[in-house]
Formats: structure tokens, C-alpha cells, sequence
């Protein structure tokens, strides 16, 4: 019965133990696997309590996994054990890889800690083995705990050594399946959320397996791409290329090749691509592939490749400096930007932009480069720099930050636009904008700007300052008659003259044609303006060579000097102005101070010309008559004279108003209105029964030799409807005299229009007898200077009658003017004079009394 008791009992150890196998073989976990373990080798010991410790990756620690039987307030306290050589009975099995049997647990100095519990839960001894790896590592330990001290026995102990060899191959088993299955975790996981394109090919080239980014990449579903051939997404012309990669890949070789794919939708992708051979128990069993999506860096590739040529090839100067380094040293430099500084690439490259500054570098232009440099912002300004050579140059530097994709800047991008040529051209319209192109001198507006700052300075320091006008006299005839390039060539050499007289503080200008004016700053005393006047005076009248031949020139001066009174510095323009008008009226080639009489004289002249202009516009002019007699007391004609009615002056003098108005050009206006107006009036006469009265009109020398005069002339005999007989026009030897042909060209159409002419003031001019005879004329009048003296003086006496002989014997009415006493008209009328007219025989009258006068001389 024993024999049979122990083959029943190694039959029911047999069972346990193929029971954990199995256990182990049908991959059962591991935790019911060790209990079962412990709840064998309990049902073979009797008694026995059992439990499992497994160490944890770290090798520092033993964590309880089994031990169902142990009281589990013990199990607690016992959960994690440290391993080391006093710890206990399994930290200490752990750490020597050997059996450790604490035969009495109360006095087991391993055990300290553990006493109190031990002994309360009646736990008296303790025999723990290792629990080792096939590679010798520490996989944990297996303990027996019995309630009465001892060690093992033989038996026992092959009992605990069969369990310690479950345990290892349950827990080995288990870590192998684990470290599979965590393998194929990961490779599962780099295969699905790789993010480049991976798939594997048969030996075919047919897709076995594709992760998501091959359908991202394609378009294709997986599902769509598993089966199909390679070739089907790959471009035509490069297939063969291809074909021989993936040939070589199943060879065993791997291959690394960039190509282009269509897409679902036709769009070529560009791809970067790994081949990999699958070995399989040494033979080649397909091929992987990794590709990674290029298309945007080939995209972008291409557009840094078109950017950089865009760089190198730009009119600019571009630089790239490193804002990661303390003093930011360049990195780049185009062609452009050498070429633009003289400076080899080794020389800029590694250095600071300021090695391009010199001293005349503007300070405050590179404050604000640095200032937005520290605050990470782009400028743009406007700096001089220096070439190698030391060459300055202007240069527009625009700089601007360029950052990461985390914001921050890693680099200064600078690109410089020379401007020298622009700055130069500013330089030259700076100059020309307050040069005179000809001379060189200033110009008008330079001269203002000085003039005011001179007189400010002046002002504050109790100085004088003089302005010289200087005009030419007499310098249009060389314009008109040898050209303006020799006149510019004299004025150019007047220049030169003028500039050796004045000092290096004065200012020499020239505002236009033939007018220079100086500007004399400074002075202590009014004669040194005069001084200056004096040594110019001769300087410009010293003769002039051009081409061979002598030209004389001589200039008038016109001095104004500022004074407390002065209260604007272009008022000493305008004086200088005025007293050098009046410096020419003395005769030329002289200086005029300015003067109060001066002002005072152009401010009437002025306030003539306006008031005159208003009495055109507002028709203050009126025409009197002054009829002419001929002999035997018989109507000749009358004189219309021009008479201007001021509203509040009254009548003002012909003799002050006509020259204004000639040198003003307001004449023309007002001949015309004179003709038209005696002609309407002789109509309205002869319209009243009165007969046709022949009237005569004084011509202005601008209306005669208007281009558009006889026109005129021929407008309004036909606007007015006055027969031409009636008009006669009364001309002064000058309007004759100058361009004489021309004159007598005119007189001849006037002839035409059947105009009679009359040369007025006859004897006071100076016209040549010779051409008298050829002019088309019909009178001549005698001036009234010669008829006051005509009874008194015997020299006057004999003009006259030289005059109308002379006239006879031309064919020429003869008409004598101011007569006012008998003893003239009688003298006169001794001499053969035709016509008379004077206050003696008949003043001037408006057309009302001419009218009466008129009628009174009606036959009865």
C-alpha cells in the first residue's frame, strides 16, 4: 500500500506538472499559471505556504505576483521587497542567484522588520530559491514558509526545484510572447503612422502591404493599391529606371532613388524612395519601400534655386548677415554687392556691415539701423558709404529680419540700391536750381535766400547791406544783330568781370537777360558800395573780343543800402531796381543812389498805369474836336484829341497819361478806341445834315507798326461805314524813320485805301529829307514851337517859310498848329500856309459844340 501511495503520488505530481504545461503551452496567463504553481507544490508539501516574487526591469526591486495562501495582511507587508545580501530570504536568494533557508525566522537577522509580523501570523521558517533565465539573468524568486523552524528536506527541496523550473519557463515564455508581441507593436505602429509612404512588393512587384500615407500620396484606397503592380503609378518614360531599382532591391541590394508618380488625379508627385530587400531565412522574399513625398521641397528646391539666381544676378546689393552671433557677422554677399564695394568675398564674409562707413557716414542714419537691429524690425534708409578704394557712394539699404519657424530672427537681410548716380543728378539740379546755367553765377532765388539770411545777420549786429543792379546798356542790338551766342559769350565774360571786383563774402548773381546784382554784406560805411560801383563802371566798359572784333558795352548801376527803415530784404531789390532806371535816364554808364524821390515818383507812375487801365475798362476816356481852317476861313477837317476825365483828379494832361500809356502798351487799346470812336462821331455828324467832315487821328508808333494795323484799320471803316476820304492819319517823323521801308510800304497801302497821311510835329525830328520825297503823304504839320516864335524870331521865321516852300514844291499841304495870336495867322498866312488851326481860329470841343460850331458856319 506504501509502493501504491507513492505511485499515486508521483502520478498526481506528474499530472500537476503537465497541467502548468499545458498551462504554459496554450499561452494561459501568466498570474493563474504561477498560482497554480504554488497551490502544486502546497498540495505536495502539506503545510506549506508558497509564493512567487517576479524583479522588475530595473533588477532593484522583487514585486509579489502569487501567494494566495500567505495571510494577506503579510502579503501587504511583503508586496515589494528590495533585493540585496541582507534582505531577507528572497531579496537576498536574488541577489546571490542561490538558495537562501532561513530555518528561524525570529531570530534571522535578515528578517529584521519582519519579526513582529512573521511571528503574529505564525510564519517560522522560510526557503527561497532563485528563479533564473536561460541567459543566467534573475527572473525572481519561489518561497516556501513553514510554521515550524527547519530547513528542507532532500526531498522537499527536489520538490521546490521541480516548481523553481515551472516558474522560469512560465515567466521566460511569457516575456518572449510579450517582447513579440511588443516588436510587432512597434513595427505595426512605424509601418502604419510612418509618415512617409511604406509598403512592401512580391517578387513580381505587386503591392502586398501599403500603410495610409501610400493612399495619401497616390490617392489610391489600400485597399485599391494591395495587388497592383508598381508600374501602374510610375511615369512612363522612367520605367525602365525603375525596373532595374527594384531588380536590383530583389537581388538583395537596397537602392536610394528620387522618381515621379501620377497621382489619381494625373498630378506628378515627386518622391523620394528607399528600397529595401525582405531576407527571409537567407533568401529574398520581397521588397520593401519607404518614400518620402518631395514634391513641395522639389517645388521649393526649385524656388530657392530661382531665388538665388534671382540674387546673384540682381542689379542690387544684397548681404546676409547672422543675428544669432554678438556682433553679426555677414554670411553672404552677391556679385552685385562686391562689385559695388570693391571687396572680395573673403574679405566681406565673416565682418560687420560698418567696415563700409567712413566720415561722412551719417551718424544718425546708423542710430537707426542699430535701433531697429535691437528691436528685430525691418529700415529702410538712405546712407553714405565707402568702396574699397575709398570711393564714397550712396546707397538706399533697406534691412529686414528673417525668422524661424518659431518667430525667432536668425538672420538680417540687407539689400543695397546705389544711388550715387541719383544723388549726383540731385546734386546738379540742387545746383541749376539756384545756378545760372550760362554764367555759373547765382541765380535769383539763391540771391533772395543769402540776400534774407545777410540782412538777418545784419539786423542783429548793427551792420549795413548794400544790393548793386547792374543792367547793361544798349546789349539787344548784339543779341539782335551779331546773334546770342556771341551775346552769351559777352554776358559770360561781363560774369568774370563782375566776380573780380567783388570780395569772397559778397554775392554775385545774375536774375535774367542782361541784369546782375551784387550783394555787398558787412559794410561799415555807404562808400564802400560806391567804391565797388565805381571799379566795376570801367571794367564792363573796357571792350569786349569775339570772333576777331572789338564789342563796347557799358552798364548802369543802381545802389540801395539798408537801413533802420527797411523792412523786408527784397524791398532793397526793388530799390537798387528803380535808381538804376534812374541812373540810365541820366545818360548811362553811371550809379545811382536809391532815394525817397525815387519811390515816390514810380508810386505815382504806378498809381497812374492803374488808375489809367480803369479809365480803359470804364470808359472815362472822352474825344474832342479841334477844328483845322484853310484859307479863305473854309473848313479843312478837324483833329480829334484824346481827353481822359479822371473821377476824381478831373482832366489829366495827354502829356502825362500818353507816354505811360506808350511805354505801358495800355495805347493800343485806346488808339483803337479813338479811331472807332471819331469815325462813328463824323458818321453821326453827316447823319445830322452837317456834311462830311474830314477828321484826323494821331497813330501811336506801336498801332502803326502792328502787324495786324491795317487790318484793323480796314475793320472799322467797315464797321463804322465811314468813307476812307474822310480819315486822315497823323504820323511823327519817328514812326517814319524807324524801319523807313517798312513805314513806306504801309503809307503806300494806305494810300491804296484812299487814308490821307499827315506827318505831324514836322521839323522836330530827325528824318532824312531825302526820303521825303518818296513818301506817300499829303501834309505836313508845323510844330507849335516854331509858330510861338514866328513873329519874334527872325531864325524861327525863316523855318518855317524854308518848311513850306519846301512842302510846295513836294506837293505837300502845309497845316501850322498853336496859333493864338492875329500877327501868326497873318504871318502865316503871308508865308502860303494852307490850313491853320489854334485857339485863335477854334479850341478843342466836344461833339455837342462841334456840332453848333458847325452849324453856325452853315450858309444862311
Amino acid at each position: 500500500m506504501a509502493r501504491s501511495r507513492a505511485l499515486a503520488e508521483a502520478r498526481h505530481q506528474l499530472e500537476d506538472q503537465q497541467s502548468i504545461q499545458a498551462m504554459i503551452a496554450r499561452d494561459r496567463p501568466l498570474d493563474d499559471t504561477l498560482a497554480a504553481v504554488c497551490r502544486m507544490l502546497e498540495r505536495q508539501s502539506p503545510g506549506a505556504l508558497c509564493s512567487i516574487m517576479l524583479s522588475e526591469a530595473e533588477g532593484a526591486r522583487l514585486r509579489l505576483v502569487a501567494g494566495e495562501s500567505l495571510p494577506e495582511a503579510y502579503r501587504a507587508a511583503v508586496s515589494e521587497v528590495a533585493i540585496g545580501p541582507e534582505s531577507g530570504a528572497c531579496g537576498s536568494a536574488a541577489y546571490r542567484q542561490a538558495p537562501v533557508v532561513c530555518e528561524d525566522l525570529a531570530t534571522d537577522p535578515r528578517w529584521q522588520g519582519y519579526h513582529e509580523i512573521t511571528a503574529e501570523h505564525g510564519l517560522r521558517a522560510c526557503w527561497s530559491y532563485p528563479v533564473l533565465a536561460s541567459d543566467g539573468t534573475t527572473l525572481g524568486t519561489f518561497a516556501l514558509y513553514c510554521r515550524e523552524p527547519g530547513g528542507p528536506s532532500e526531498q522537499e527541496a527536489a520538490l521546490i526545484g521541480k516548481a523553481v523550473g515551472l516558474v522560469a519557463l512560465a515567466v521566460e515564455r511569457h516575456r518572449v510572447r510579450h517582447s513579440l508581441r511588443e516588436s510587432e507593436q512597434r513595427y505595426r505602429s512605424l509601418f502604419a503612422y510612418n509618415p512617409d509612404a511604406v509598403f512592401s512588393l512580391d517578387l513580381e512587384g505587386h503591392f502586398v502591404s501599403a500603410n495610409a500615407t501610400c493612399s495619401t500620396v497616390t490617392g489610391y484606397a489600400v485597399e485599391e493599391m494591395l495587388g497592383a503592380h508598381f508600374a501602374a503609378f510610375v511615369v512612363a518614360d522612367d520605367l525602365p529606371r525603375i525596373q532595374g531599382y527594384f531588380e536590383a532591391a530583389c537581388r538583395g541590394e537596397s537602392r536610394h532613388y528620387e522618381l515621379d508618380i501620377l497621382n489619381r488625379d494625373g498630378e506628378r508627385r515627386a518622391l523620394d524612395l528607399l528600397n529595401l530587400p525582405i531576407v527571409v531565412d537567407g533568401r529574398v522574399r520581397g521588397v520593401y519601400g519607404i518614400a518620402k513625398d518631395i514634391t513641395e521641397r522639389r517645388r521649393q528646391e526649385t524656388r530657392l534655386r530661382t531665388l538665388q539666381r534671382g540674387v546673384e544676378a540682381s542689379v542690387n546689393g544684397v548681404v546676409i548677415a547672422d543675428a544669432r552671433e554678438p556682433d553679426m557677422p555677414i554670411v553672404y554677399a552677391n556679385a552685385t554687392f562686391m562689385k559695388m564695394t570693391g571687396y572680395r568675398e573673403d574679405e566681406i564674409l565673416g565682418r560687420n556691415c560698418r567696415f563700409m562707413q567712413g566720415e561722412e557716414t551719417d551718424p544718425e542714419a546708423v542710430a537707426m539701423i542699430r535701433r531697429h537691429l535691437a528691436e528685430q524690425r525691418e529700415v529702410l534708409v538712405t546712407l553714405r558709404n565707402y568702396r574699397k578704394d575709398g570711393t564714397p557712394f550712396w546707397n538706399d539699404a533697406f534691412i529686414s529680419p528673417v525668422r524661424d519657424g518659431e518667430g525667432r530672427v536668425t538672420h538680417f537681410v540687407g539689400v543695397l540700391h546705389d544711388i550715387s548716380e541719383h544723388k549726383a543728378y540731385e546734386a546738379r539740379l540742387a545746383y541749376h536750381a539756384s545756378h545760372d546755367a550760362l554764367t555759373g553765377l547765382a541765380n535769383r532765388a539763391l540771391f533772395e535766400d543769402r540776400l534774407a539770411h545777410d540782412f538777418a545777420l545784419a539786423r542783429r549786429h548793427g551792420h549795413r547791406l548794400a544790393v548793386l543792379f547792374v543792367d547793361l546798356d544798349d546789349f539787344k542790338p548784339i543779341n539782335d544783330s551779331l546773334g546770342h551766342a556771341v551775346g552769351d559769350r559777352v554776358l559770360t565774360e561781363v560774369a568774370r568781370r563782375l566776380a573780380d571786383t567783388v570780395r569772397p563774402g559778397d554775392t554775385l548773381a545774375r536774375l535774367g537777360g542782361d541784369e546782375f546784382v551784387i550783394l555787398l554784406p558787412g559794410l561799415h560805411h555807404e562808400e564802400q558800395a560806391m567804391e565797388v560801383a565805381e571799379r566795376l563802371l570801367p571794367m564792363v566798359a573796357r571792350p569786349y573780343c569775339v570772333d576777331g572784333h572789338e564789342h563796347y558795352l557799358t552798364c548802369s548801376v543802381g545802389i540801395a543800402v539798408s537801413r533802420d527803415d527797411t523792412a523786408q530784404p527784397q524791398e532793397l531789390i526793388q530799390q537798387a531796381d528803380m535808381a538804376m532806371y534812374k541812373a540810365k535816364q541820366q545818360g548811362r554808364n553811371a550809379y545811382q543812389w536809391f532815394t525817397r524821390e525815387i519811390t515816390e515818383k514810380v508810386g505815382e507812375r504806378v498809381a497812374l498805369r492803374n488808375d489809367l487801365q480803369e479809365a480803359i475798362d470804364g470808359g472815362q476816356f472822352e474825344l474832342h474836336y479841334q477844328p483845322l481852317i484853310g484859307r479863305g476861313d473854309r473848313l479843312a477837317g478837324v483833329e480829334a484829341l484824346l481827353r481822359w476825365h479822371h473821377p476824381v483828379k478831373g482832366y489829366v494832361s495827354p502829356a502825362r497819361f500818353i507816354p505811360l500809356a506808350e511805354s505801358t502798351g495800355q495805347i493800343m487799346p485806346i488808339s483803337e478806341w479813338v479811331l472807332e470812336r471819331a469815325c462813328r462821331d463824323m458818321q453821326a455828324l453827316a447823319a445830322r445834315g452837317l456834311g462830311q467832315v474830314r477828321v484826323a487821328v494821331n497813330l501811336s508808333p506801336l498801332q502803326f507798326h502792328r502787324a495786324s494795323f491795317l487790318a484793323t484799320l480796314r475793320h472799322t471803316l467797315q464797321r463804322t461805314g465811314l468813307p476812307p476820304e474822310q480819315l486822315e492819319l497823323e504820323l511823327t517823323e519817328g514812326i517814319l524813320m524807324d524801319d523807313t521801308e517798312a513805314a513806306i510800304d504801309i503809307l503806300h497801302a494806305l494810300r491804296s485805301l484812299r487814308i490821307g497821311v499827315s506827318i505831324d510835329d514836322f521839323g522836330t525830328g530827325y528824318s532824312s529829307l531825302s526820303y521825303l520825297k518818296h513818301l506817300p503823304i499829303g501834309k505836313v504839320k508845323i510844330d507849335r514851337s516854331f509858330i510861338n516864335e514866328v513873329t519874334l524870331s527872325a531864325h524861327d521865321a525863316a523855318i518855317v517859310q524854308g518848311i513850306i516852300s519846301m512842302a510846295h514844291h513836294l506837293g505837300l499841304a502845309v497845316v501850322a498848329e498853336g496859333i493864338e495870336t492875329a500877327a501868326q495867322h497873318q504871318r502865316l498866312t503871308d508865308y502860303g500856309c494852307d490850313i491853320f488851326q489854334g485857339f485863335l481860329l477854334a479850341r478843342p470841343m466836344p461833339l455837342d459844340r462841334l456840332e453848333a460850331f458847325l452849324r453856325a458856319r452853315l450858309p444862311a
